[in-house]
């Protein structure tokens, strides 16, 4: 299903084998006296999770040359023996540790469902939420009453000032520029409260573009048969939405929403240019936005979002802001209730009777996905859940499931990941002094955050009514919204945490200067306090030295020891550094993942810069690891080998057609066999597998890439 240019083959060489030869040199022992006593025999080694030492060898292709193909040895005979779920369009090695993830946090929500907790407890709360989504007859009796209010509200609309009114009181805290990277809404407008991006001591209401219902401007934009296509299904399926709320002309109203949405689309930034952050740093006052975005009335918006007292607003995309707010003034009233009341539908149809869930998931799953069947209800459950009271259920999910031992060794290795890197400032022949002076400052100042907040968050104010289940997930979105806007005066609190304990992932966030490691994702395939440690350092790792490296960037690298976005370079090494980074993006737009579909090489260029950055570092925390001891062979494998295969294990996917092509589109992470074709990039990779000139994979020294 992978096709490309440069075909897939991961391979892991150690040219660091004179490295571990010197580690392994030791003076000799003095002779003795008498003879020793013969040592205590080692204890046996818990066995891993994974294979005998972390890592899955019967998933290998070995008929493959690691050389021609690396993702293919490695990890091809699971890639064979392995179906995407009709449920999923892919599967992952994220995925596979999130469905172990999801069944836990099922049996803590459940256990809290049957409790029957004190009225207004955080158990009590989870248990209601998830009972009343669960509640199938219950949501069938109600149709499409819970939505009446809203909907009503949308019908009332004469002015521009109404419309304008009603924006600012849908707006909502759902998207994240720089921590999760998530640019999409499908409200008019999105609002993420974050430090200020030049002045960390305090927070700013960051406004971006949102509005659309597919996930990109491409979709509507595109001439490919495949977005055209899709632009076909999309008006039909907000057509069969407005019939299903009950509405007359469900034809012209849907011709109405799909054109008003091209137009928003045409107004739009390309996902590279909402990641250039010089491009979206810009500052308006609030009399900015009435000067510089006409067409809404900006007093009755502000006044209805709650930030009516704000003086200084963010506006991340701003041609774009004033181009949907030229929309807002021009384009017809009727236009604009109807974009809003199929909105207001299409969210609300997962929390609906089963007619809405399921014309939701024929266009949302099937058609934009390639996913055949819908989810199990559970897991639904469980995901709306965990979104609306995700540290309540993080508390119970790190107290069961992770261990002092397991939070331990992770920041061991993450001390190693950064002491590693350090070393690689230093011994970078390119950089001055003072960049380099720089750079070790505000590496000396990240913070290591693994497992769990130190803080709990307090749901005390959100109110959760059993039997409500649309109810529930609407006052939960705005109890998240006003928790954010509460932010806004206060001092920032650089301990928070963006993700749950629950979920499978990791971040970096730029202006706390800091890393997160959730429960969730310190987990086999990624990590086993049990599994041979250059498998871990190859797997976790590289996943530490991948949010590190983010530090270092093509974004994280403007940002500076206190996290705010300032120039610590010098021209020169910033010239170098542009060099290294264009010589990576070009690579990987050589890879063409679909026939005449390539990646974006700078679209995902910073996930790649902090890959090949962090996989580099992690290798060198093994080295460091090691104390100077000889690393051991174990059934044939050689630590290079089991480092760079715990990598490639890492990426582990099968993605549907459909599905693949939306992470192209939209994504700022290459697929997962393209993560592991890092492996071209190290040196140590090449005499670990013997890779030669004339294989397919093989990069000349001066081609590979080396940015830290």
């Amino acid at each position: 299903m992978f096709q490309m240019i440069v075909r897939p083959s991961w391979l892991a060489a150690a040219s660091a084998a004179a490295l571990l030869s010197a580690c392994a040199t030791a003076a000799p022992l003095p002779p003795a006296a008498e003879p020793a006593p013969a040592p205590a025999p080692e204890p046996a080694r818990p066995k891993a999770q994974v294979g005998t030492f972390g890592f899955d060898v019967s998933g290998m292709d070995t008929s493959v040359a690691p050389g021609d193909d690396f993702y293919r040895y490695a990890v091809g005979k699971w890639v064979d023996r392995t179906e995407i779920p009709p449920d999923r369009s892919n599967l992952t090695s994220f995925g596979v540790i999130a469905e172990t993830a999801a069944k836990r946090t099922r049996a803590i929500i459940e256990d809290a469902a049957a409790s029957n907790a004190p009225a207004g407890s955080e158990a009590r709360k989870i248990g209601d939420y998830f009972a009343s989504f669960m509640d199938e007859a219950a949501i069938e009796q109600l149709g499409v009453r819970p939505l009446k209010p809203e909907l009503d509200r949308i019908a009332a609309i004469r002015t521009r000032t109404d419309l304008s009114r009603e924006l600012g009181a849908t707006l909502r805290a759902d998207v994240d520029a720089l921590n999760a990277t998530d640019f999409y809404t499908d409200r008019l407008f999105g609002l993420w409260v974050a430090e200020d991006l030049t002045d960390t001591s305090q927070y700013r209401p960051y406004v971006m573009q949102g509005g659309l219902g597919m996930p990109d401007r491409e979709y509507y934009l595109g001439d490919s048969p495949r977005f055209q296509e899709l632009r076909t299904k999309y008006q039909a399926h907000v057509a069969n939405m407005f019939r299903l709320a009950g509405y007359d002309d469900a034809d012209a109203r849907a011709k109405r929403v799909v054109a008003l949405e091209t137009a928003i689309a045409g107004a739009h930034w390309t996902v590279d240019q909402t990641s250039d952050i010089q491009k979206a740093n810009n500052v308006w006052s609030r009399a900015d936005f009435a000067r510089k975005a006409p067409g809404i009335d900006w007093d009755a918006f502000l006044t209805a979002a709650g930030l009516a007292d704000q003086p200084r607003f963010g506006a991340w995309q701003d041609t774009a802001i004033a181009g949907i707010a030229r929309l807002v003034g021009a384009q017809p009233i009727q236009s604009w209730r109807d974009y809003l009341a199929f909105h207001a539908v299409e969210r609300g149809a997962p929390y609906l009777s089963k007619a809405f869930v399921d014309e939701h998931f024929a266009f949302n799953g099937q058609a934009l996905s390639g996913t055949p069947q819908q989810r199990e209800r559970w897991k639904r459950g469980v995901d709306a859940t965990s979104n609306a009271l995700g540290e309540a259920v993080g508390k119970i999910y790190a107290e069961r499931h992770f261990s002092p031992e397991a939070k331990a060794k992770a920041r061991e290795m993450a001390q190693n990941i950064l002491t590693a890197f350090g070393k690689r400032v230093d011994a970078l022949d390119w950089m001055t002094p003072e960049t380099k002076a720089a750079a070790k400052k505000k590496l000396a100042n990240f913070e290591v955050m693994v497992g769990y907040p130190d803080k709990w968050r307090d749901y005390s104010g959100l109110e959760v009514v059993r039997g409500d289940a649309y109810g529930n997930q609407h006052r939960a979105d705005l109890f998240e919204y006003r928790r954010n806007v509460a932010k806004l005066g206060k001092p920032v609190d650089r301990t928070e945490w963006f993700m749950t304990p629950q979920t499978v992932n990791a971040l970096f966030a730029p202006s706390q200067n800091s890393i997160s490691f959730p429960a969730a994702i310190l987990e086999p395939t990624f990590f086993d306090p049990n599994a041979d440690d250059a498998v871990n350092y190859g797997a976790i790792g590289g996943v530490i030295g991948h949010e590190v490296s983010h530090g270092f960037d093509d974004l994280g690298a403007q940002f500076d020891e206190h996290g705010a976005l300032r120039n610590w370079w010098k021209p020169e090494d910033l010239a170098r550094f542009k060099s290294e980074t264009k010589k990576l993006a070009d690579q990987y737009s050589a890879y063409e993942p679909l026939p005449g579909l390539h990646l974006n090489g700078q679209q995902v260029l910073g996930e790649n810069i902090a890959d090949v950055a962090g996989l580099a570092a992690a290798w060198d925390a093994y080295l460091l690891s090691l104390n100077g001891k000889p690393p051991e062979t174990i059934e044939g494998f050689t630590a290079e080998q089991r480092f760079f295969l715990g990598w490639a294990q890492n990426y582990r996917s099968k993605a549907r057609e459909a599905a693949l092509r939306r992470q192209v589109v939209t994504d700022v992470h290459s697929p997962g066999p393209y993560r592991a074709l890092t492996v071209r990039n190290l040196d140590a990779w090449y005499p670990a597998f013997k890779v030669e000139p004339g294989q397919k994979l093989y990069l000349a020294p001066a081609d590979r890439v080396k940015i830290w």
